[in-house]
């Protein structure tokens, strides 16, 4: 037994994740880098996204990348998913992340009212917008994902969690519409799944279409969009019908339970609901001794069972070959997360 099966296991091992061959079944998180001015990925970008796919990282979801319209975002330096040079800065990321021989995907966002109102044009919310609007926003989802096509991403990540736009909607203190759009479950999930459908149209049947939803919001790490299981699948059971191919289940410890009476975290209640390849993620390899802990012997039992790939988030910024280094053993040469790392740019 090598030195990379006994301490990461099945990890290591190929997958594929609704038609699309991984060479293992760790996943790189999406993080916001501020690195794209003028929204324009540069060459930066792609020595960035390289490093960690040449590492052994099987699959990049990018950060959370806007989508064409004024109430996306208000960040001069965070991506966007436009023609033009954007389309083109992508482009030479995917051929970068290629020749590295991983994957890529498009994580597709709009900030709702976390978007600052700069330039006096007013944040959406689901309280804000209209149905027109919404019409308005499917349609720029659409767009973006034929840009992303273009561009040649492997798979697309639609952002519907942390208590950005799609996940206000989800979320019931935040959506208080009385139409369609709100209301039970099946309302609240009416705009992402419409959002969903759009953008599964304008994808070949061979690239896969992730959603990440989350119970927690980056302003309030209590809230829950689903106060059990059943109310959670009435949530996602409309996602998946409108063509959702993978469920990225974030929280903020992949270890704890997702509702109380059993031991399934999110994503192993979402794969159980659906029947989806799930993805985990959450507070995975922030230490050094971590490849050779209790905590690696759960993350590794509970594949298969409650997921299929294992997400990898802040150790990464400070430690792109995270993932070979643990694998190799070379434990000493891997650096503890710091909050400092989240200012670098390796």
């Amino acid at each position: 037994m090598t030195t990379t099966t006994r301490l990461l296991g099945p990890l290591t091992s190929p997958v594929t994740l609704a038609g699309l061959d991984l060479p293992n079944r760790f996943v790189m998180a999406p993080m916001t880098r501020f690195r794209s001015p003028g929204g324009v990925p540069t060459a930066e970008v792609a020595g960035y996204y390289r490093r960690r796919a040449e590492n052994g990282i099987g699959l990049i979801v990018t950060e959370g990348v806007l989508v064409d319209h004024p109430s996306a975002g208000h960040e001069t330096t965070v991506p966007r998913m436009t023609a033009g040079p954007a389309e083109e800065g992508w482009r030479r990321v995917t051929s970068e992340v290629h020749a590295a021989g991983s994957r890529i995907a498009a994580q597709l966002w709009h900030m709702g009212s976390e978007r600052e109102p700069v330039d006096g044009y007013p944040s959406w919310t689901p309280s804000t917008m209209s149905v027109a609007d919404i019409g308005t926003l499917v349609a720029a989802y659409a767009e973006a994902a034929r840009v992303a096509v273009r561009a040649g991403f492997d798979a697309v990540e639609i952002h519907a969690a942390h208590g950005y736009l799609l996940d206000e909607f989800l979320w019931p203190h935040t959506n208080r519409r009385t139409d369609r759009y709100g209301g039970g479950p099946a309302g609240r999930a009416a705009f992402p799944a419409e959002v969903i459908s759009a953008v599964r149209a304008e994808l070949p049947a061979t690239t896969p279409l992730i959603v990440r939803f989350s119970q927690f919001k980056e302003r309030d790490y209590t809230a829950r969009i689903a106060e059990s299981p059943d109310e959670l699948a009435a949530l996602l059971s409309p996602l998946v019908s409108a063509g959702a191919d993978v469920l990225h289940a974030s929280q903020r410890r992949f270890w704890e339970p997702a509702f109380d009476g059993s031991p399934l975290n999110l994503a192993g209640w979402a794969k159980r609901i659906t029947g989806l390849p799930t993805i985990t993620v959450g507070s995975i390899g922030l230490t050094r001794e971590f490849p050779v802990s209790a905590g690696m012997d759960e993350l590794v039992s509970r594949l298969g069972s409650e997921y299929d790939l294992v997400a990898l988030g802040r150790i990464l910024l400070g430690n792109p070959a995270w993932a070979r280094l643990a694998g190799a053993g070379r434990l000493d040469e891997i650096r503890d997360y710091t909050k400092a790392h989240e200012e670098t740019y390796f």
